[in-house]
């Protein structure tokens, strides 16, 4: 099967369930015993990873992506090709990279390398990570190199920002709505600690791809009725840092400056790969090679992936993936041509490194 019809044949699973991204882990893995490949089926609490290792070496490229998706409208699983864009949930984000990968690794297994190359693909990206990619790396299936194939425009993202998410809790005095000045207004005093986070010095620190770190009001919860002063507020942020900052230094600065209780519900680390990294050389390489006539640039993303995992344990890793658009929106595409870009330059990366 070409390139381009697999991933087709991709897009049509609506893979948004667990169910059913578990099954595209199956289809990859026949398909793949079909190319003569041999792999495992790993499965944690009901979700299914797919791995792969080929090759010789003294060191390990792991090329790793999802096949689950974030939900769709019911036409969006129909993948539709015009004017060289390919349509469908998923397209660019990310079967367009697994396509890639795939096909990739089918290449790679009759070649002689100078390196193993292991191919992970999971099932709960979207939804955290934590079972397949997180479960991977914890119990050992490691590498010196990953490469995660999410939509990237065809340039290196060597940075992402880690993320931690954090309640305020925020307690007042109830009166009666009328005599206002009698209370303590909860509410009120959540947005002066909403104010007094976003101010925070180390939050105003910029980083190599970065102004700054930022600071989402997600979520806020307080009062019950109209004419009473509320007593109480929860507050929630998204705080997404420049990943050079240490999270907990930075929930320290928080727990200093608000007036309320705070709840650390969940710190990420983020991805930090120097641009003068080995490894970054060899992809820069491979992308004059395969694409000598194309424009590339050393990027940083705003938001998060698996990469993360194998940044954590020290392992450089690196998101890059095919041109698109739109992905988690209506009008989701991917461009094919970079797919197939991808493909050629995901052999090269493998064949030189080592």
């Amino acid at each position: 099967m070409k390139t381009l019809a697999l991933l087709k044949e991709l897009i049509k699973v609506d893979s948004s369930t667990k169910e059913n991204a578990n099954q595209l882990i199956a289809f990859s893995k026949k398909y793949l015993d079909k190319q003569g490949i041999q792999g495992e089926i790993i499965e944690n609490k009901g979700y299914m990873s797919y791995v792969s290792t080929i090759g010789t070496g003294d060191k390990t490229l792991i090329l790793n992506g999802h096949m689950d998706v974030v939900s769709g409208k019911a036409g969006q699983f129909e993948p539709i090709e015009a004017e060289g864009k390919l349509y469908g949930r998923g397209a660019a984000d990310m079967k367009g990279g697994c396509a890639a990968m795939i096909q990739a690794f089918c290449k790679l297994a009759d070649m002689p390398l100078k390196c193993k190359v292991m191919l992970q693909i999971v099932s709960d990206e979207e939804t955290g990570g934590f079972n397949c990619t997180k479960h991977l790396a914890d119990t050992g299936y490691l590498g010196d190199f990953v490469i995660c194939t999410e939509p990237t425009q065809m340039n290196p993202s060597i940075q992402s920002k880690g993320m931690i998410k954090v309640d305020i809790i925020t307690t007042g005095r109830p009166a009666h709505g009328s005599r206002p000045w009698e209370g303590d207004n909860a509410i009120e005093k959540a947005f002066k600690n909403y104010e007094a986070i976003r101010n925070l010095p180390i939050l105003k620190e910029s980083g190599h791809f970065y102004e700054s770190s930022t600071v989402n009001l997600a979520l806020i919860e307080g009062g019950d009725i109209y004419n009473r002063v509320p007593a109480t507020c929860r507050m929630g942020l998204d705080i997404r840092y420049v990943p050079h900052l240490n999270p907990r230094e930075i929930v320290a600065q928080i727990q200093k400056q608000v007036c309320g209780r705070v709840e650390i519900i969940n710190i990420e680390p983020g991805v930090l790969v120097e641009p003068t990294h080995p490894y970054i050389d060899i992809v820069a390489q491979a992308i004059s090679r395969v694409t000598p006539d194309a424009d590339f640039e050393i990027v940083g993303q705003h938001g998060g992936s698996d990469a993360r995992f194998f940044a954590s344990r020290g392992i450089p890793a690196i998101e890059l993936g095919p041109k698109g658009d739109n992905w988690h929106g209506d009008g989701e595409y991917v461009d094919i041509q970079s797919v197939k870009d991808l493909e050629q330059l995901l052999v090269e990366i493998a064949r030189i490194f080592e």
